[in-house]
C-alpha cells in the first residue's frame, strides 16, 4: 500500500494506578525513533501519547494509600508525562482520559455505533481487575490470569454489549490481507487464530456502583460507565479533537498512515476490538499495529501488577536519557522479551557509548584542535542516506538499525587506529593528517545525522562539535562511570 507523506503515530496509554516502570520507557522510545526518523525523511508526522485514567484499579490504588482517586491519578499522570519529557520524547499531543475533551469524544463515539450492534443483557463472568478484562475458563492458566497470576473474581451484572461476532469475517480478511498490518508475523498469526476460534460479543460497560462511580457514564444511562478499554481506545481520536468539530479528520483519515505501537498483552483490544468498533462507527481503520515484547527481570515480566518494577528515572539519572534509549533500542529485541539488568546496561554504556562513539568523537576533535584543522563552514552538512535505516525501521527492527550505525562507528574507530594519527602529528605530516581528519569528520557527521532519531541529545552535541570551521576538543559525551546505579525514586 502506498501512502502520502503523512503519519499519525501513537503509543498505548498506560494505567496510572502507580508510577511508570522501565517497560513504559521502552514503548515511548520505540515510537519516538519512528517519529523522528519519518520527520527526517520528510514526512508530516503527528505523534501522540498519554495516560489511561478511568480504570477501576485506580480507585482501588487510591483507597489503598488513603487518597482521593483524582489526586492519585493527577499525581501519577504528571509522573508519566515527566518520564516522556526526560526521555526527550518528541510527542505532539499528550492525552489524559479524564480530560473533558476526551469525555465528549467518547460520548460522541458511543452514539455513532450502529444501534443494532449495541444491546443489554445479564452477564456472569470471571473478571481480572489487573487486566480490566473478562476471561473464559479455557483462557486461564491453572485457574489464574495468564498475565498477572491472580485468580479472577466472578462478577454478575447487566451490561451493554457490543456485537463483535458480527465482524468476524471482515476482521479476518483485514488482518489476513494486511489491510491492517500486524507486526511481527508471529503476532499477526496469534490475532488470526483468536479471530478464527470464534468471536464472542463483548461487554462494553460496567456497573457504575461497582466501579465506585469512576469513569465515563454511558450516555443516558448513568447507572453504567463505559468499559475502560473501550473508553481508552478512543483516545486515538479524542486527542485530535473528535467530538469537538471536524479538525480530527485532518489526522484520522483514510489517507494518513496510522500506526499504533503497543505491548504484546493488548493486541486483542487493538487488532480486534478497535477495528470492529471503528467499522461500526463508520470511521477509518488503523494501518499498522506494531507489537513489542516485554522487558523482564530474571525472566519475569517487569510489571506494576507483579510488583517487580524498575524505576526508569534511576537509569536516566545514571546513564542519561540517551544511555537508556541506546540500551533499549540496540540491546533488546523489538519483538521478543528482553532481560533488563544493571550489569547489562552498564556494560553496553561503557563498551558502545563511552568506548565507542564517545571515544571516537573525543579523539578526532582533539586531533583537530591540536593540528589546527580547518573544517567545513558552520552549518554545511552532508545529507544522510536514510535508505538502510528506512529498510530496518519499516520492519520495526530498531536493533538492526542501531547495529548498522554502530558498525560504522566501529569502522571509523578501526580506521583511526590503522592510520595512527598521533604519529603523523608528531612527525609533522600535517597535510596527510588533515586529509584523514577530513574523512573522519565527514564520517562522524554522517553517523550523527542518522543517529538523531536514536540519540537526539548526544547526536546534536556531536554535530555541533564538528560543524564549525575551527573544531575544538569536545567535552566527554558519555562520562566514565564507577559502580552500578544506586537506588533512587522518580519524581512524585
Amino acid at each position: 500500500m502506498t501512502f502520502p507523506k503523512k503519519i499519525y503515530l501513537t503509543t498505548s496509554i498506560p494505567y496510572v494506578n502507580s508510577k511508570p516502570h522501565v517497560g513504559h520507557a521502552l514503548e515511548l522510545i520505540q515510537a519516538d525513533v519512528l517519529a523522528r526518523h519519518y520527520r527526517l525523511a520528510g514526512y508530516e508526522v503527528f505523534f501522540q501519547t498519554g495516560t489511561d485514567e478511568n480504570a477501576f484499579k485506580n480507585v482501588l490504588a487510591a483507597e489503598s494509600v488513603g487518597l482521593p482517586t483524582k489526586e492519585l491519578v493527577d499525581r501519577n499522570a504528571a509522573t508519566f508525562r515527566s518520564l516522556a519529557e526526560k526521555l526527550n520524547i518528541s510527542f505532539d499531543s499528550f492525552i489524559r482520559t479524564t480530560e473533558r475533551r476526551h469525555r465528549r469524544g467518547v460520548e460522541e463515539f458511543w452514539q455513532r455505533l450502529r444501534s443494532d450492534d449495541v444491546y443489554t443483557k445479564r452477564y456472569a463472568g470471571l473478571y481480572c481487575v489487573g487486566c480490566e478484562d473478562f476471561y473464559l475458563d479455557k483462557d486461564l492458566v491453572g485457574g489464574l490470569c495468564p498475565d498477572h497470576g491472580t485468580a479472577p473474581k466472578r462478577v454478575e451484572e447487566e451490561n451493554f454489549f457490543f456485537r463483535l461476532s458480527a465482524y468476524q469475517q471482515r476482521l479476518e480478511r483485514l488482518i489476513e490481507s494486511d489491510d491492517i498490518r500486524v507486526i511481527p508475523t508471529t503476532r499477526k498469526n496469534e490475532v488470526l487464530r483468536f479471530i478464527r476460534s470464534g468471536l464472542q460479543d463483548i461487554s462494553i460497560s460496567r456497573s457504575s456502583e461497582r466501579s465506585g462511580g469512576w469513569g465515563i457514564p454511558v450516555p443516558d444511562h448513568r447507572s453504567q460507565v463505559i468499559y475502560v478499554w473501550i473508553d481508552a481506545l478512543i483516545n486515538y481520536l479524542t486527542g485530535q479533537g473528535f467530538g469537538e468539530g471536524d479538525e480530527w479528520e485532518r489526522i484520522w483519515n483514510s489517507e494518513t498512515r496510522k500506526i499504533h505501537v503497543i505491548g504484546k498483552n493488548i493486541w486483542k483490544f487493538h487488532a480486534v476490538y478497535w477495528p470492529a468498533l471503528l467499522l461500526s462507527a463508520s470511521l477509518p481503520l488503523p494501518n499498522e499495529i506494531f507489537v513489542h515484547g516485554f522487558l523482564t527481570e530474571n525472566g519475569r515480566k517487569i510489571s506494576k501488577s507483579v510488583g517487580n518494577t524498575v524505576d526508569p528515572f534511576r537509569y536516566i539519572d545514571r546513564f542519561g536519557a540517551d544511555g537508556l534509549r541506546h540500551f533499549l533500542l540496540k540491546a533488546v529485541s523489538p519483538f521478543e522479551d528482553g532481560d533488563f539488568s544493571d550489569r547489562r546496561i552498564n556494560d553496553v554504556y561503557e563498551t558502545e557509548l563511552a568506548n565507542g562513539l564517545g571515544n571516537l568523537v573525543s579523539r578526532v576533535t582533539s586531533l583537530c584542535a591540536k593540528s589546527s584543522f580547518q573544517g567545513r563552514p558552520s552549518g554545511v552538512l552532508i545529507r544522510p542516506n536514510l535508505d538502510g535505516l528506512a529498510s530496518a525501521l519499516q520492519k520495526y527492527r530498531f536493533d538492526e538499525a542501531a547495529q548498522a550505525l554502530w558498525a560504522e562507528i566501529a569502522w571509523l574507530n578501526q580506521d583511526v587506529a590503522r592510520v595512527k594519527p598521533w604519529e603523523l602529528l608528531r612527525s609533522g605530516k600535517v597535510h596527510e593528517l588533515h586529509a584523514a581528519l577530513g574523512n573522519w569528520i565527514e564520517g562522524i557527521q554522517h553517523v550523527a545525522l542518522q543517529l538523531l532519531p536514536f540519540l537526539p541529545e548526544s547526536s546534536q552535541k556531536v554535530l555541533d562539535s564538528v560543524a564549525g570551521v575551527s573544531i575544538q576538543a569536545s567535552q566527554p559525551l558519555f562520562p566514565r562511570l564507577s559502580g552500578l546505579p544506586a537506588e533512587s525514586g522518580g519524581p512524585d
